[in-house]
This record gives C-alpha cells, sequence and structure tokens, in this order.
C-alpha cells in the first residue's frame, strides 16, 4: 500500500475535515426539526416507558394529588395495582397489564425544608429538579442522585439509584425516613430505626411492597466545582482511579467514559472542590435548554459510520479543552431530554448497568469488550462510576465496593433484535456475575431467573417480606411478573 505523506497527507485530512463538517451540517438540519417529546402515551391506558418498547394496558390510570386518594385507592382496589413516575425505566418496572395504575407525577409538593438540620421532606412525584430549584436557595445541594434531575424521588428510591458521587453508595444511604401505603391502605413510617425491614425492603424494592408517599432526604452544600478531564489508556485507569480520585477529599463528582469499539481507552472527568469564582454564572442548567448540540452528538455517533471516531477525536476535545468552575447543582441539573433521538419508531436507546468489585474490574473489562465486540452492539457510551457498599436494601446491588459500567446503546425495535440484545446481555450479567458482580434491575428483562437469584442473593428475604405485607400480591409490575411467584411455581 503506498503511504500518503506530505501534501498528500494534508489533501487527506482537508478532505476527511469537509466530510466531517458537511455531516454535521446534515445533522443540524436533522436537529431543527426536533422536538420535545409529546407524552409518551396519549391514552392513559397504555402506560409505555422512555424507550417505547413495553405498551402495556392497564385497567385505569389515576393521577392522586393527595396521600387520601393513594391510601384509599390501595385500600379499594381488589386487583393488581402498579406505579410509575417520570417513565425511564426500561422493562416494564412501572405496569402490569390490566391493573389500576398509580401515577404518582401530579402528588409533588414540598412538605418541609430545614436548612439548619440540612434536610427536605418531599411527596414522592416531585423531580429532583423541582427540589434543587427550592434548595438552591438556601445554598444546598442534594447529597445522592441520578446523573439525571428530571426523575421522580419515588422513582429514584424504588430502583436504589446511584450518581457520579465520590465517597457515596446508592441512595439510601441519604434517606432519612419514607412513609408508605402498604396493600391494606395503612401508612406506616419507615427509616433505619423504625420499621427498618419495610425501609430496607421498600427502597430498591420496584415498587413491590407498597406506595412511597413521602420522604426525608439528607442534603449537602451547595459548593462550587472546577472540571478536570484526562484521556489514558483503559489499562491505566483502575490504578489511576485508586490513586488520584478515591482517597481526594475535594473530589465531588467523578466518570470516566470508555470509547468504543475499541475499548481501550477512556475520557476520566472529575469536578473537585474549588474557591475560585465560577465561570459559568447559572446556578442550574436552564429549563429551556435545547440540548441540540448533545443530541446531534448522539445521533452522529449512532447514525453515522465514523462517529465514534468523530466524538473521541473531535467533539470530546473540543467539548473538555476548558476547565469551567460550576456551582456543584448546577452540574447535578441535567435534563435526560438531552438523550432523546428523534424518533424510537425504528430503533432505540436504551441503557443496562453491571457492577463489578473494584479487584475484579480489569478482568470484566475484558470479558465485556470481547462480548460487545463479538456480538457488534451498537454502543454509544461505557460510562464508569464507582460506589460504596450497601448493607441495608434487601435488593442491594453494591454488596461490596463497586466499579458501574453504565452501557449506553442503540438498538433496533424488531423482536429479532430484541433477541438478540437478550442474547448478549444474559452474556455481560454472566461476565459479572463470575467478577462477583451484579447487574441492575430497571432495565430491559433478559436475565433468566438463575442470573436474579445469582445476583441478588437476598431476594428470598424480600419475597418473604412481600408475602407478608402484600399477602394478595396487590403490588405488581413485569419486574414481579417474571421473578416473583407468590404460589411457589
Amino acid at each position: 500500500m503506498t503511504k500518503i505523506s506530505g501534501p498528500g497527507r494534508k489533501l487527506t485530512r482537508l478532505v476527511f475535515a469537509t466530510i466531517v463538517a458537511a455531516a454535521i451540517a446534515l445533522a443540524v438540519v436533522v436537529s431543527e426539526v426536533i422536538r420535545a417529546p409529546d407524552e409518551f402515551t396519549t391514552r392513559p391506558e397504555l402506560v409505555n416507558d422512555v424507550t417505547q418498547l413495553n405498551p402495556i394496558v392497564v385497567g385505569k390510570a389515576i393521577a392522586p394529588t393527595t396521600r387520601e386518594e393513594i391510601m384509599d385507592a390501595v385500600k379499594n382496589c381488589d386487583g393488581a395495582i402498579s406505579i410509575g413516575g417520570a417513565r425511564h425505566s426500561m422493562g416494564g418496572q412501572i405496569a402490569s397489564p390490566g391493573s389500576l395504575h398509580i401515577d404518582m407525577r401530579h402528588f409533588d409538593r414540598i412538605v418541609a425544608l430545614s436548612p439548619e438540620q440540612k434536610e427536605i421532606t418531599v411527596e414522592a412525584g416531585i423531580t429532583w429538579r423541582a427540589i434543587q430549584e427550592r434548595i438552591d436557595q438556601a445554598n444546598l445541594a442534594v447529597q445522592v442522585m441520578q446523573s439525571y434531575a428530571n426523575f421522580t424521588v419515588g422513582g429514584s428510591l424504588s430502583v436504589n439509584a446511584h450518581g457520579r458521587y465520590i465517597g457515596s453508595g446508592p441512595i439510601i444511604q441519604s434517606v432519612k425516613s419514607i412513609e408508605v401505603v402498604l396493600a391494606d391502605g395503612s401508612l406506616v413510617q419507615a427509616s433505619p430505626e423504625r420499621n427498618p425491614d419495610i425501609f430496607n425492603g421498600v427502597i430498591g424494592g420496584y415498587g413491590g411492597l407498597g406506595v412511597i408517599t413521602q420522604a426525608t432526604l439528607r442534603l449537602a452544600d451547595n459548593v462550587k466545582l472546577k472540571r478536570h478531564a484526562e484521556t489514558m489508556p483503559l489499562s491505566q485507569y483502575k490504578k489511576y482511579f485508586l490513586a488520584r480520585i478515591r482517597s481526594s477529599a475535594d473530589a465531588a463528582f467523578h466518570n470516566a467514559d470508555i470509547y468504543p469499539p475499541g475499548y481501550e481507552t477512556v475520557h476520566a472527568v472529575t469536578f473537585t472542590k474549588t474557591d475560585e469564582p465560577v465561570t459559568v454564572s447559572d446556578r442550574l442548567i436552564p429549563r429551556d435548554k435545547s440540548y441540540r448540540q448533545e443530541r446531534l452528538g448522539y445521533w452522529l455517533i449512532s447514525r453515522w459510520r465514523w462517529g465514534a471516531w468523530l466524538r473521541q477525536h473531535v467533539l470530546d476535545p473540543i467539548d473538555f479543552r476548558d476547565e469551567p468552575v460550576v456551582w456543584r447543582n448546577y452540574e447535578a441539573s441535567y435534563d435526560a431530554f438531552e438523550l432523546e433521538p428523534v424518533s424510537r419508531s425504528i430503533s432505540t436507546f436504551v441503557l443496562e448497568e453491571y457492577f463489578v468489585p473494584v479487584d475484579h474490574f480489569d478482568g470484566f473489562v475484558d470479558r465485556m469488550r470481547r462480548i460487545l465486540q463479538r456480538h457488534k452492539v451498537n454502543v454509544i457510551n461505557v460510562s464508569v462510576r464507582s460506589a460504596k457498599e450497601d448493607h441495608r436494601s434487601l435488593l442491594a446491588w453494591a454488596r461490596t465496593e463497586m466499579f458501574a459500567f453504565v452501557l449506553y446503546y442503540n438498538q433496533d425495535t424488531t423482536s429479532d433484535a430484541q433477541k438478540r440484545v437478550g442474547e448478549w446481555t444474559r452474556e455481560l450479567i454472566d461476565a459479572a456475575i463470575a467478577s462477583g458482580g451484579s447487574y441492575y434491575l430497571p432495565y430491559q428483562l433478559h436475565a433468566t431467573e438463575n442470573q436474579f437469584l445469582q445476583a441478588y442473593p437476598r431476594a428470598p428475604e424480600f419475597f418473604q417480606l412481600k408475602k407478608r405485607l402484600d399477602p394478595t400480591n396487590k403490588f405488581r409490575n413485569q419486574l414481579w411478573n417474571k421473578y416473583y411467584h407468590p404460589s411457589g411455581g
């Protein structure tokens, strides 16, 4: 093969740059037609999630605004009940066919705020963004939440969410107490000290034990953070994290993105506390932000042959060329709309997540790489995060200190495509279990029952608690329809 050099190389780069510019220009035109998606369904009886892969026809849907409405609805319902919030779970965890569906999004008041105690009490249907807008006035921040702020508190507690917070574990560790409506319509208070079995079962219990109506959350200070990014071989990342990030008293947020399709390079981003003046004046990301640039980037990465290269060598170097100083609330106020594609009818974007003990990082990475490459998975991103162990939740996904691998990918919506996703998903689950880890339950229900029980060894305790609290199996969704067998079958 003839090697291009000198002017020829410059011309080649110019041609390639022109192609890239043309592709971006075309994508900009496409992005102009992007609008905020309509409600996930126009029929209250048809409940779907953000992926649009799980349409479920329920018997009736209600949107209560008071605790009494929820208690009466549960008490007087003789059939199945399902519970939904922002609808970002991705495997039917929010609905069951023919059920009474309780849509919590209008049950969303702030009940009490104590800046002195750094605590807030809220109704479960409130979004984290609404909380941020209130507590920012007191220069306080959420202690632990997921990366996006437009999820509901009840949903986040139900999945025992986590985020990019250094030195923190799942959200259960930041919850002081909860209020729950049980299957008989009664209201109970639960905390680590009061009804701890209910507290440990409901948080991370995916709506299987009752309706979370209220929560008291611990808050943190809203400090200034400076961003720093480094790119390195993936083989060096574990050592880098343990030496530079894990023990840092100033690190607040951290994640590292593994670049597909080679899965050999990682881009680590850390936000550390600083006294420097902010360079971004907004205290929260504006609600009306278009996210056009971010959505354009995801479109290029997922649909264009050279998209992954463009991200690693062009888009990220541009996006991370500076080291901005922002408020903690700003960095925690992203809207999941930035991930929303033009359409989900032919293909859709989906998440999966795997948890691996720190010592098994390298072994799992090797297995993951081989699986994703062999199946030619259209991966957009693999984000690596860390989480401390959780000794409370009955369905704890972090039984020891873990690295989390958040897999964001594009898949077609055909039945054959979903079958193929199930195949490589089960291989990844086996890889995580073989590494002493687990997988996350808010996503598509591809895991076998044996895989579920291996990843969640305390599930039988959860099921026994459910039999006691919900003897007629009122609280259902597709997750529990698959893995919970109250008759023993």
